[in-house]
């Protein structure tokens, strides 16, 4: 075991997702520091709003406040390492850096892609059955729902990292990408990955597919509920209450099919780091964005929040 741990000590990651731009790395640094203050504070904002108002303490918004922690985490992987790296002359990280930003990265990822299906089966059931929402979706349920989604994402996980703690990688490893996630470093490894590759598709189809169906099936549902209503405002104010939802979903979904989905004879590089960009590092600077702009409730909140204290403060100098 000593021996093990030994060799692993040795080994780094060079990363060199940007490496390729050297008269932009102030201006990359600049970019990725807003990029993380923004996806900080809009999702740390977003909780403490829903916390604080007793109008936005629905399943709906408990979910919400599960997708924000994650995203927090998402960003927390990855980002403080690229800033470290655009300042510093050595781009690498360590095995068990590697490692560790891959795991919580993975995690974060698998408990997001169930936490959207879930908030899938929310909007089908507060449309499709307004009567019985409150008896349906009570609050042992959605307790329920976010445990399985953690224990289940995190296990996921589990299983990969532990796979990639069994193989074997030179002592210098060139990455041409800007953090750890599975694809680009499987591709590294100077042993088999079969069976990484196996539970990969194994992942994708169980986690990944079942996911999918789940969240077009009850979005076929809810569209079939719509049109069936009668009053354009009210088919309006249906849709108004998913489009928040569907919008991260069409985004996450994106990005999380081009990288782990497509074939594995496809290798274009710089499209796989846009990609990645879009759902590990933009994605949750969106969601608050999202979340925010295209829900009255959550306006109300932020103006009723805001306004409040506002007012109070100026009665005070008066």
């Amino acid at each position: 075991m000593s021996s093990e741990l030994n060799q692993t000590s040795h080994i780094e990651f060079l990363l060199l997702g940007f490496s390729q731009y050297p008269h932009l790395q102030p201006l990359f640094f600049i970019i990725f520091l807003l990029i993380y203050t923004m996806a900080f504070v809009g999702n740390i904002l977003i909780s403490v709003i829903i916390s604080s108002d007793s109008c936005l303490h629905t399943p709906m918004y408990f979910f919400l406040i599960n997708l924000s922690i994650l995203d927090i985490c998402c960003t927390t992987a990855a980002i403080p390492k690229i800033l470290q790296i655009l300042v510093i002359d050595k781009k690498s990280i360590s095995y068990s850096g590697c490692v560790s930003q891959l795991y919580v990265f993975s995690a974060a990822l698998s408990i997001e892609l169930i936490l959207l299906t879930v908030m899938a089966y929310d909007r089908y059931v507060a449309i499709c059955y307004p009567l019985r929402y409150k008896t349906i979706m009570s609050r042992t349920t959605c307790i329920c729902l976010v445990g399985a989604a953690w224990i289940l994402g995190t296990v996921n996980s589990m299983i990969h990292t532990f796979l990639i703690l069994k193989l074997s990688f030179r002592e210098e490893n060139i990455m041409d990408h800007f953090f750890c996630e599975i694809p680009p470093v499987l591709k590294l490894a100077s042993s088999d990955t079969y069976v990484n590759d196996v539970v990969i598709v194994a992942s994708d189809v169980v986690l990944g597919m079942i996911c999918f169906i789940l969240t077009f099936i009850s979005y076929a549902y809810i569209i079939f509920t719509i049109m069936k209503i009668h009053s354009a405002e009210k088919k309006k104010k249906a849709f108004s209450t998913c489009a928040s939802h569907l919008t991260v979903v069409t985004i996450f979904y994106g990005g999380v099919i081009y990288t782990y989905v497509r074939p594995a004879f496809s290798n274009r590089l710089e499209a796989d780091k846009v990609v990645s960009a879009l759902y590990a590092i933009a994605s949750p600077v969106l969601n608050p964005i999202i979340y925010s702009l295209r829900n009255k409730e959550v306006i109300n909140a932020i103006n009723k929040t805001f306004f409040k204290k506002t007012v109070f403060q100026k009665q005070l100098t008066v």
